[in-house]
């Protein structure tokens, strides 16, 4: 066999590998969005076998994001020290011990320490597939496709959790949301060890930054307890307030301790990233209306139409069919062919139109005709935002704080979702509360608060084009195929021949930097 013959063969093998190690990381990307979602469908049954009172059952999800938002940022930083490939094993073997504990818990305690674990596992090893994603595929056209089946997973996670939710819980038991997450991570374990290539990290022979991490998540893991705690004890209340306070505190002196640091856990540097810091407060917005979405959408179809939890998670199926098809096929080949800002905009734009048409389905609407077309430009407007969000975020990015910059990504989907969720759900839930009071009928009451939360979750898709604008606009003109080969083509050089007659004929050289920056 001929040396080419033999190359074009590894060849062949390695990118087989690139992409299997890719279905590997959305195995365990899929496990985190199935559990955000899963568990709520679950509740009612959850609370009657092991007796939680209504006030103690909210752990049952609070200790999950209490987790998991906390711990985004120290795991993606340490990927970036010691190897992505370790933090993401580690995370997935947490997850999946933890999802054994919770599934065949005896009490409440175990239950929610179970959960804990979750989120810790869940944060661990969702912190790095993005730079893993980016490392394993230099190549733009690849990234992309890459880039767009992970996104497919993270989004229509939530609606497969809530079907997945419905079908176990009713057809077998509580405790199978949890089970199923065991033969999923032993095989996505497994996997990884052999196809995913580990990156050489940066290490800790210059020490490891302990201030900084301790308070960076100290100052996440206080502010979340602070977010999650807000709903029983209100936004102005001295426990929201001190434990905010405090918070803030931290994260303050965090960023001290990092601008005096010669080996910090987070280089400021990475803030100063127009691309990566504008598209993570576009994102943030965006998930916000996601999350609005989902909330409302399920408590509407529950409370006011009668849907079983089963039929509402079907009812949630197109959003997640569209997804699919976009995220993996026409919306990479548009973003390699016209680039991020042609593609990012009407997705931003079809995302605020389908909110808009979701405040106006009412009690009476029919499902085909109400919600169904809103639903379908919803899937539609987010599947053509998220890619190419990805796709700014990660530009600018050195491979070295791939995994911080990944870290920085989530905590942005993470913390915009939640806090956003709970505000909104706050202000709508008053808005109910207020129409009862005044003599409306139920059903007519919760579909005027729903509105005013998809008319807020509209506002926050218009903050996203507002900051597009400011901010992200010159960033996603510099990625288009025609910026990329201007830049090319000015950072071609002219080598003069070493010895000739007094003309030297000039040869063309596209620096290797200059390659490797517009990938």
């Amino acid at each position: 066999m001929s040396d080419p013959t033999i190359a074009a063969a590894a060849a062949g093998r390695a990118d087989r590998r690139r992409w299997i190690a890719l279905v590997v990381v959305c195995l365990a990307m899929l496990m985190n969005a199935l559990d955000a979602s899963i568990v709520n469908v679950a509740l009612p049954a959850i609370q009657d076998s092991l007796d939680f009172s209504q006030s103690n059952l909210t752990w049952v999800v609070d200790a999950y994001l209490i987790a998991f938002g906390s711990f985004l940022l120290l795991a993606g930083r340490l990927g970036d020290l010691v190897g992505r490939k370790k933090v993401f094993l580690t995370g997935v073997a947490l997850f999946t011990l933890a999802s054994l504990i919770c599934a065949i818990a005896p009490n409440q305690a175990t239950l929610i320490a179970g959960r804990f674990g979750q989120g810790l596992g869940g944060a661990v090893s969702t912190s790095v597939i993005m730079a893993i994603v980016v490392t394993e595929f230099p190549i733009p056209a690849e990234r992309t496709r890459a880039m767009g089946a992970y996104m497919m997973v993270t989004l229509a996670g939530g609606s497969l959790g809530l079907l997945a939710g419905g079908v176990l819980t009713q057809a077998v038991s509580w405790h199978w949301i949890f089970l199923i997450n065991l033969p999923i991570g032993v095989a996505t374990f497994a996997l990884g060890v052999v196809l995913i290539e580990e990156n050489e990290g940066l290490g800790l022979g210059g020490g490891v930054d302990v201030t900084g991490s301790l308070l960076v998540t100290l100052s996440l893991l206080v502010g979340i307890y602070a977010i999650v705690m807000a709903a029983g004890h209100g936004w102005l209340s001295a426990h929201t307030l001190g434990y905010g306070g405090v918070s803030v505190v931290l994260l303050v002196a965090f960023f001290v301790v990092e601008a005096r640091r010669k080996n910090p856990i987070m280089p400021l540097r990475i803030l100063r990233l127009r691309s990566l810091v504008g598209s993570s407060v576009v994102r943030g917005c965006l998930f916000i209306g996601m999350q609005v979405l989902f909330f409302f959408g399920a408590l509407y179809l529950q409370q006011v139409r009668g849907y079983s939890p089963l039929r509402t998670g079907f009812a949630f199926l197109p959003v997640t069919l569209v997804v699919a098809g976009l995220s993996v096929g026409v919306v990479g080949r548009l973003l390699n062919r016209f680039g991020p800002l042609p593609v990012l905009l009407p997705g931003l734009v079809a995302s605020l139109v389908g909110l808009l048409l979701l405040a106006r389905v009412d009690e009476h609407s029919g499902y085909a005709t109400g919600m169904l077309p809103a639903l379908v430009i919803l899937g539609t407007g987010m599947a053509c935002a998220t890619v190419p969000l990805l796709s700014v975020a990660m530009a600018d990015v050195p491979r070295a704080d791939a995994g911080l910059a990944s870290g920085i990504v989530n905590v942005s989907i993470w913390l915009s979702s939640s806090v956003g969720l709970a505000v909104v759900s706050s202000v709508a839930a008053s808005r109910t509360k207020s129409l009862e009071g005044h003599g409306h009928a139920a059903a007519s009451a919760l579909v005027s608060g729903y509105h005013l939360g998809y008319l807020i979750g509209a506002g926050c898709v218009v903050a996203a084009l507002v900051t597009f604008f400011a901010i992200l606009l010159g960033p996603a003109r510099a990625l288009s195929p025609a910026a990329i080969s201007r830049r090319a083509a000015a950072s071609a050089v002219t080598i003069p021949e070493p010895a000739g007659p007094a003309t030297a004929r000039p040869q063309t050289a596209a620096p290797a930097e200059a390659i490797a920056r517009d990938a």
